[in-house]
């Protein structure tokens, strides 16, 4: 594919890093779940006297994990940079850090689902959601789509295709649903948007 920008070519590449995650051509997050996966192991690793350190408590080192690893992930989270003069403190009861991973990309996922549904229908993002692709899928198992998480999410809230569009009109009972039946850890989320 050819695109040009005044009288340059532009170069055409395989993937890169757009607001901190990495597209690929493929549509896979595969590229950028190790990119993650791999900030997050650096920095590990460059605090390794300090993990191995026996004159430092476990409570220490479990708080320094807490401050410098976890801090990063949830930055990256939040698309939050250092420029944007943010507080980790802030950042994380922002995402009430006591839930785990899974709850907070679990309400993530269907906080967007509501947002994307409540979209006029001719968006790309609903046409994307609600859309069919045709042709021959690749020889083996099927990736898992991001629609297939979002299944796996009603089901855990025990709620039916349906019930989960109709609700997601109504912005404040769906974000509150999510936040409350979505996840171990309930909590009440305002409507108003964020500052």
């Amino acid at each position: 594919m050819k695109i040009m920008l005044g009288n340059c070519q532009l170069e055409q590449c395989q993937d890169f890093v757009y607001l901190g995650g990495n597209i690929s051509q493929d549509a896979s997050c595969d590229k950028d779940v190790i990119r993650r996966i791999g900030l997050a192991a650096g920095i590990v690793r460059s605090l390794r006297q300090i993990w191995k350190a026996k004159d430092i408590s476990k409570s220490t080192k479990v708080l320094l994990y807490k401050t410098l690893v976890q801090s990063i992930i949830f930055r990256k989270i939040c698309g939050i940079t250092r420029k944007d003069r943010r507080r980790n403190v802030d950042i994380l009861k922002e995402l009430s850090a006591e839930k785990d991973i899974v709850d907070l990309l679990q309400v993530q996922r269907l906080t967007y689902f509501g947002h994307v549904n409540r979209m006029d229908n001719h968006t790309f993002p609903k046409l994307l959601l609600h859309g069919y692709t045709h042709g021959h899928r690749w020889r083996g198992r099927p990736k898992n789509k991001w629609l297939d998480n979002i299944w796996e999410d009603w089901e855990d809230m025990n709620m039916s295709v349906l019930q989960a569009s109709c609700l997601s009109w109504d912005r404040t009972k769906w974000r509150n649903t999510v936040h409350n039946l979505g996840c171990r850890n309930a909590r009440t989320v305002s409507s108003s948007p964020r500052p």
